[in-house]
């Protein structure tokens, strides 16, 4: 099913993210998570005759909206192997990498993938529908404990030990859960607080988990190091606290665990330092967008 960008998303922070990456016209850029393509679009706005642009999609459906432009090129696949895949470009070190870490608007409307809570639909949550487990796989396969650090660690569920018991006992009594609804009822039953925040909580979770999403970040915070150039930009666009805090501790430091390291004298050794401060979309974006309220924007720059 071929989607239109509008179909995706409004993408944040578009004047800002132009200002943060793009310093030369005719520079080298990746855009990791190309979704439906409007900051890519602008970027390419942005670039002379002789730039170019690389963009990362591991959702099939992305490839609906690619740009029909001699500078870009897609790449099908999985932001944590941007390495591999610069390599296997065989180009000069990059000018900037962008990351716009939410999931799209599309997916969360596609009614088939069980991305929502408000639609029921087989709960699948693959970013790319030919790998890996699926949400359907992690609640059947998981064990009690497996599920509550699921819950817990991505999804912050001040329940998630009842929560893994209620899924594990249904199960073992044959009751499996396929689709939306079936979790649903349980979550009906077993929420605390907020209903749309516990329901999104666990929905978080879930597909966290289903695309190892904190383990990609990693891999791919760490390749953007390998292949900036000097004074090359990494901007990433985050939403949610686990994420955020990853991005933060890499900038700062040049690796996802925060520490700096130094040398013999006690003289930092960080290959990254901080471009700004925290940049936020204004009242108007997020009064237009809601999308964006949640949306936190960092700066690093190669040293």
């Amino acid at each position: 099913m071929v989607q239109t960008m509008s179909e995706y998303h409004n993408p944040v922070l578009l004047k800002e993210t132009i200002d943060a990456l793009v310093t030369q016209h005719d520079g080298i850029y990746i855009d990791v998570t190309y979704g439906g393509g409007g900051h890519s679009r602008e970027i390419l706005k942005n670039l002379g005759a002789n730039g170019h642009l690389i963009v990362f999609d591991q959702d099939g459906e992305a490839e609906g909206n690619i740009v029909e432009d001699d500078r870009m090129t897609f790449i099908k696949s999985n932001f944590r192997h941007l390495y591999k895949f610069w390599k296997w470009l065989d180009i000069d070190k990059v000018d900037g990498v962008f990351a716009d870490l939410g999931v799209s608007s599309h997916q969360f409307d596609a009614d088939y993938r069980g991305f929502s809570y408000r639609f029921d639909a087989e709960l699948d949550m693959r970013m790319n529908e030919n790998m890996g487990l699926s949400a359907r796989d992690i609640l059947a396969t998981y064990t009690v404990e497996q599920l509550q650090n699921v819950f817990s660690r991505y999804g912050e569920i001040r329940n998630s030990k009842t929560l893994a018991k209620e899924i594990v006992d249904n199960r073992n009594k044959g009751s499996y859960i396929i689709s939306t609804k079936d979790l649903n009822l349980i979550l009906d039953r077993l929420r605390i607080g907020n209903y749309n925040k516990y329901f999104a909580q666990v929905y978080q979770a879930l597909r966290m988990e289903v695309n190892d999403e904190m383990a990609a970040l990693k891999e791919m915070l760490e390749s953007s190091l390998r292949i900036l150039k000097p004074a090359g930009r990494l901007v990433v666009i985050s939403y949610h606290s686990l994420e955020d805090r990853m991005a933060k501790r890499f900038i700062k430091s040049g690796n996802a665990d925060g520490t700096v390291e130094r040398d013999e004298y006690g003289k930092s050794l960080a290959q990254m330092k901080v471009g700004s401060k925290i940049i936020e979309p204004s009242q108007e974006e997020q009064r237009i967008n809601a999308r964006s309220r949640s949306a936190k924007m960092r700066i690093g720059i190669k040293i």
